[in-house]
C-alpha cells in the first residue's frame, strides 16, 4: 500500500495552502495498492517534533476501503473524524512554533468498519483498531515557522 500526494513529494515542504499560514484546509492524498480485502482505511496526521511532544493534526476513520483519493479539503462521504489536538473535531493545520517540523500521514488499511462516533480520540481510534490492521503507508511532509 502506498500512500503520496500531487501537492508534495514525500519528505519535501507542503505548501502553504494545507498550513495555518494559507487556508489550511487537508491536502489531497492519493492511496494505491490497498489489500482487496481493506473493509475500511483511517488516517492520522500527526507531529512528532511538537515541543509539547506527539501532536495530533487529524485523526479519520471509515475511509472506503476502495478508496484511492481524499480530495483536498473535503471529508470523504461515510468518513468520520475525531478530536484533533486543538480540542478540535477535523483537520487541524500544520502551524509549527519555530524550526522545521515533519507532518507524519499514516494510512491503515482495516478488515472492518470501525463502531467508533465522531469527536472519538487518538487513542480510541488506536483502540479500535487493535486487531484490525491489515496493512499501512506513511507519507511525510515538512512545514517551517
Amino acid at each position: 500500500m502506498e500512500l503520496t500526494s500531487p501537492a508534495f513529494q514525500p519528505g519535501q515542504p507542503i505548501p502553504p495552502a494545507f498550513t495555518a499560514k494559507g487556508n489550511g484546509i487537508s491536502p489531497p492524498l492519493m492511496i494505491s495498492g490497498a489489500p482487496s480485502n481493506a473493509e475500511s482505511l483511517a488516517l492520522v496526521v500527526h507531529d512528532p517534533d511538537a515541543p509539547s511532544g506527539d501532536f495530533t493534526h487529524w485523526v479519520m476513520w471509515n475511509i472506503s476501503g476502495t478508496a484511492t483519493v481524499l480530495p483536498e479539503g473535503q471529508l470523504p462521504t461515510g468518513a468520520a473524524q475525531g478530536v484533533n489536538d486543538f480540542n478540535r473535531v477535523g483537520y487541524g493545520p500544520p502551524a509549527p512554533p519555530s524550526g522545521t517540523h515533519t507532518y507524519v500521514f499514516d494510512i491503515y488499511a482495516l478488515n472492518t468498519q470501525l463502531p467508533i462516533k465522531t469527536g472519538a480520540t487518538l487513542a480510541q481510534l488506536l483502540a479500535a483498531m487493535e486487531g484490525h490492521i491489515i496493512a499501512k503507508a506513511q507519507l511525510t511532509g515538512t512545514v517551517s515557522a
